[in-house]
């Protein structure tokens, strides 16, 4: 009796075991810590299109590096987070990388957030499946190459002596003025433009997005604009043939409704005095 007693003990033991287990392959995004108490039952990663919420009945198909996981709850129902939990569990972690919550509906059970991470722009979708309180979930995460731009002194001074100017994307760490190890080459190529044209005088104007008060980002544009003058009279060019100048989100390009858009206004322009 005690012998049988002591296998189903260990059958229930090897059982618990492996119903802790994940899939095979699968492993948690290094962007976020996982759910307590539980597993992944599924997961895929490939180059794919995904369809973002972002608002009621408005979608976004947008393609890039999409890597879906499927978590399941392993203790007992009443336990379980519910899909509110868990979205503010994501919205947390995210707002500390400098992202944000974009779209939650409880009805669809459905939430999406944004942020940028190693150089690239992120989309995290969560979707609640399995009914209320079961504490299942799928994690899909779209990154996409950030906004990238390589452009010659040459190809500068073209569009500024057609134009007037010319628009650049200049990559700043989120909310402040630092910029970017890859964007160094473009400051790179503007010093390069000036020492080329000795006459040439330009101003440095930064413009952002609508995200944010109009104060704040004016402040924002004004600083970044500062930053990119400054950098550019590093690699040689005198002050006085530089201005520089903010205009926070005065001076839009591209709809601010969407998220396309918004990356467009958040820009730097190389105006010709």
């Amino acid at each position: 009796m005690k012998k049988i007693a002591l296998l189903l003990v260990t059958l229930i033991s090897v059982h618990f075991v492996f119903a802790q287990e994940d899939a095979p392959g699968c492993k948690d995004s290094p962007l976020f810590n996982r759910m307590p108490n539980t597993v992944i039952g599924q997961c895929t990663s490939n180059y794919d299109e995904m369809e973002i919420p972002i608002a009621q009945d408005k979608v976004e198909k947008k393609e890039g590096t999409k890597t879906s996981i499927q978590y399941n709850y392993e203790k007992e129902e009443a336990t379980a987070p519910s899909f509110f939990q868990i979205v503010k569990n994501f919205e947390n972690a995210i707002t500390k990388t400098g992202g944000k919550r974009i779209y939650y509906s409880k009805e669809s059970g459905v939430a999406t957030f944004s942020t940028r991470s190693g150089g690239k722009d992120i989309w995290v979708v969560l979707n609640d499946f399995g009914g209320a309180k079961t504490g299942n979930f799928e994690l899909n995460i779209l990154e996409m190459e950030a906004m990238k731009q390589d452009i010659a002194a040459s190809e500068m001074l073209e569009s500024l002596n057609k134009n007037g100017s010319v628009a650049l994307y200049i990559n700043f760490e989120t909310g402040k003025a630092d910029i970017k190890p890859e964007s160094q080459k473009i400051v790179g190529q503007i010093a390069e433009m000036m020492k080329a044209n000795p006459a040439l005088k330009i101003s440095i104007e930064g413009h952002t997005d609508n995200v944010g008060t109009p104060a704040s980002n004016k402040m924002l544009s004004d600083i970044r604009a500062k930053a990119v003058m400054k950098a550019v009279t590093a690699e040689g060019i005198e002050a006085t043939r530089l201005s520089a100048r903010g205009w926070g989100q005065e001076k839009p390009t591209e709809d601010n409704s969407t998220e396309e858009g918004k990356a467009k206004n958040r820009r730097v322009e190389i105006v010709k005095m």
